[in-house]
């Protein structure tokens, strides 16, 4: 009997778009609560918050609601953040607003932050290495001493990245790391094991980036902030007081992602012979990468931006012909619009007044000292998960410097080191962080996955943080 072929009208045909999967249940859900959420400011008077304030709750609950039901793609919410902003908020909205409000361009200013440039240089490296295989040599070089066992090779991973992201940035790390694990995820079986060591990069990233004063922008806030207050903080006395605790979160993270994504007794057999091309442009993109590296690592002795230095090497590698437009075409751009979905929200907040709202909700001054460390830090924790790190701790450190003055026994340097550190374990999301959005566009992490661990580990550390590391401080005498 001839085999049956389906009608000529329903084949797909060359060139044709993708069909629709149509929308599941929590699809469903999340598109209904979000509109419920984003009207609803409309349609109450939200005491204490004006009208711009107001249309901004809208957006930031919509968006919230959105990035954690993945109701649309993640993308596409970051996108509609912008959009909203700009109808909303700024000084092309749609409905009134005053004289001096935000101008548009600020929230278009977000897909050319230079954070997104930052971006553009790590992602151009990793594929750059991909293309010379260099990635599957640093392997070789870096992995031999972890490998045989996938729980050992990923203890080996966490510790390199989390050493890396103390001195450079963690946005950085991730980005040359995930360009090492490549080989590694393909040794692995498909699956959880491999969810495993994907999140492990943007955990340890995360965490060691609280280790020195530059690894992270929510240190260099507080510790501005603190200057400015007449607190200095040297960068051995930052060390001193965030490494035990960036150790203990480490571990901790390790032994989570190990007893949920990795079996024991499983093994990783990776080849690690290293055979290094030789070509004239695969010797120049080593340079380039290398000195890339080291720029990155000593920021803070040259005095070049990260993002600065991402960028020259952007140009480096486009002048010099190592990559050329078609590689600069092949990015992960949806990352980097995701990325600055998050920026902008952050620079909404900031604009119309809702940080100081939300701070607002408590009557902070009848309050115990470690009361405001730990809502404090509770709240550095939330904002940083919806938001950039870096936007939450500059919306809430100077706030929380104000609170200094008027809480008794509320120490400065207290708050503004609580605050960047907690800032810093909010990574229950892919906008959360850099790294948290470099290792989704990996294909390997689900954001269910991404947030049971995200939210373990940071509200594990939070609570480290808050009831422990002060009265360790105090001991010390850091404080």
């Amino acid at each position: 009997m001839p085999a049956r072929t389906r009608p000529a009208a329903n084949r797909p045909r060359p060139g044709a778009p993708d069909r629709l999967e149509p929308l599941n249940r929590r699809q469903i859900i999340g598109i209904l609560i979000g509109i419920a959420v984003f009207v609803a400011p409309f349609l109450v008077d939200v005491p204490d918050l004006d009208p711009l304030g107001e249309r901004m709750l809208s957006v930031f609950l919509l968006a919230i609601v959105f990035w954690v039901t993945e109701a649309i793609p993640l993308v596409a919410t970051a996108v509609l953040v912008i959009g909203l902003e700009v109808l909303l908020i700024s000084d092309q909205a749609v409905l009134p607003v005053p004289a001096d409000a935000t101008a548009y361009s600020s929230f278009f200013a977000a897909l050319a932050n230079p954070v997104i440039v930052l971006f553009l240089g790590g992602f151009l490296i990793a594929d750059g290495a991909e293309k010379f295989h260099l990635d599957k040599n640093l392997a070789a070089v870096l992995i031999k001493p972890f490998t045989g066992s996938a729980r050992r090779t990923v203890l080996g991973l966490m510790i390199i990245t989390a050493v890396l992201s103390m001195f450079m940035s963690n946005t950085a790390t991730t980005a040359t790391m995930f360009a090492v694990v490549i080989p590694v995820l393909g040794a692995l079986p498909e699956g959880r094991p491999r969810t495993g060591l994907a999140l492990s990069i943007p955990v340890a990233a995360n965490v060691g980036g609280m280790g020195t004063p530059v690894g992270t922008p929510p240190n260099a806030i507080a510790l501005g902030a603190l200057a400015e207050a007449g607190h200095a903080v040297s960068f051995l006395d930052w060390m001193m007081m965030s490494i035990p605790l960036m150790l203990v979160i480490l571990l901790g993270a390790w032994l989570l992602i190990c007893a949920v994504f990795l079996p024991g007794g499983l093994a990783v057999k990776l080849d690690m012979r290293a055979e290094w091309y030789t070509d004239r442009r695969a010797v120049m993109f080593y340079v380039i990468a290398a000195v890339t590296i080291l720029a990155w690592m000593t920021e803070s002795l040259h005095g070049l931006s990260a993002n600065v230095i991402g960028f020259m090497a952007i140009v480096a590698m486009l002048v010099t012909r190592v990559m050329t437009g078609k590689d600069l075409a092949g990015l992960s751009w949806d990352v980097l619009w995701l990325v600055a979905g998050g920026i902008a929200l952050g620079d909404g907040v900031g604009a119309t007044g809702l940080d100081v709202w939300i701070l607002n909700l408590f009557n902070w001054t009848s309050m115990p000292a470690l009361a405001v460390v730990v809502l404090m830090g509770a709240l550095g924790l939330a904002l940083s998960n919806v938001i950039s790190n870096s936007a939450a701790c500059n919306l809430l450190v100077p706030l929380a410097m104000g609170l200094a003055t008027s809480v008794g026994g509320l120490e400065p340097v207290t708050i503004a080191v609580v605050l960047a550190l907690a800032c810093s374990l909010g990574m229950s999301l892919p906008i959360s962080t850099p790294p948290n959005a470099i290792a989704y566009a990996t294909g390997e992490i689900a954001t269910g996955d991404m947030a049971k661990i995200g939210l373990i580990v940071g509200i594990a550390g939070t609570a480290v943080l808050v009831l422990l590391m002060p009265a360790l401080w105090s001991a010390m005498g850091m404080l």
